[in-house]
């Protein structure tokens, strides 16, 4: 497994990570003896980099990463954990919460919950817009002093709360959605984190399995599936939207490999600064996803995906309205 150091002050990395949000939630129905399995196929290919969220499902992503990681080195693997989302027992999203307080109390139930006595990057799920940044941030800097946590991190902001954050303490990586169809990131904060050393780890590379080249217009969602209430994957959008997906099938079949392949590859492409999150449930989506560290893109190459998929080129908010004001960046 290659490796990837986020930023100037961040931890080596596998050089693709893993996402386990869809093993509890967000996606329907899970099965947790398959996500356990994963995420010990994931390790013994060679991932370290593990990507949660103490509000997947409310801890039970948590826990679940505590029993498929129980008995494992810690120094083998790094743990993500962002925190600050609230959510009320029916699972509605309910704002966030920056406070330096709340900082401190959701840590303490991460740790817990983890079974572990620090985490490798915590960060801010999403901006509070009643506590300033520096706030936030300085709670953890003082978790860091204390040694819970080793590293800070930021999730989908923009190019001046990164500025903001970063003055108060180093930030090893920003967590953002980037992917042949997302790349709002490219106009400001992508170059605003190189210039001052900051890596950025990709989640939503398939685009919530948009472009992954297994999704289908007369697919229907399970319960509790976020893509039911995604704009790109309603009616009018996800029929224009599987149009690029077969472009870009075209482009995969002559290189040889999968879509999904393909637009890992691409993402991984963008910079060695640039670690993509992969979220998969299942140790077939997983054995998928990972020769696509193997795969190298020419210039010809990337120039095809480009002409398959243009930046702009997919219909649809990446998230539902309600949520598209919490992001630092659109699509």
């Amino acid at each position: 497994m290659r490796t990837r150091t986020l930023g100037n002050t961040g931890p080596a990395v596998s050089a693709l990570g893993l996402g386990a949000m869809g093993m509890s939630d967000a996606y329907g129905e899970t099965d947790r003896a398959e996500s356990i399995a994963t995420v010990h196929a994931a390790l013994e290919a060679g991932v370290t980099l593990i990507d949660t969220g103490d509000f997947y499902a409310m801890g039970h992503n948590e826990l679940l990463l505590a029993e498929a990681l129980r008995g494992r080195d810690r120094d083998s693997y790094q743990l993500s954990v962002k925190f600050g989302a609230l959510r009320g027992p029916d699972g509605e999203f309910g704002g966030a919460d920056g406070r330096p307080e709340a900082v401190k109390n959701f840590l303490a139930y991460s740790l817990t919950r983890l079974g572990t006595d620090h985490i490798d990057i915590y960060r801010p799920a999403r901006l509070d817009p009643a506590v300033p940044i520096e706030e936030t941030v300085g709670a953890v800097k003082e978790m860091i002093d204390a040694g819970y946590v080793r590293h800070l991190g930021l999730s989908e902001v923009d190019a001046a709360t990164i500025r903001r954050a970063h003055a108060v303490h180093p930030v090893a990586d920003l967590q953002i959605e980037y992917s042949l169809i997302s790349r709002a990131v490219e106009a400001e904060v992508l170059p605003t984190l190189r210039e001052l050393g900051i890596g950025m780890t990709a989640y939503g590379v398939l685009s919530r399995g948009l472009i992954s080249g297994h999704w289908s217009a007369d697919r229907a969602g399970a319960p509790g599936d976020f893509r039911a209430f995604s704009p790109r994957f309603s009616e009018g959008n996800v029929a224009h939207n599987l149009t690029l997906v077969e472009a870009l099938r075209r482009v995969a079949e002559a290189k040889g490999c999968t879509v999904a392949q393909l637009a890992i590859a691409w993402a991984a492409a963008q910079g060695e600064d640039i670690v993509p999150l992969v979220g998969a449930r299942t140790r077939d989506r997983l054995a998928e996803a990972l020769p696509a560290l193997e795969l190298e893109l020419g210039a010809d190459e990337l120039a095809e995906i480009e002409k398959a998929v243009p930046p702009g080129a997919a219909r649809g908010d990446r998230y539902p309205t309600a949520f598209m004001s919490s992001l630092g960046v659109g699509n």
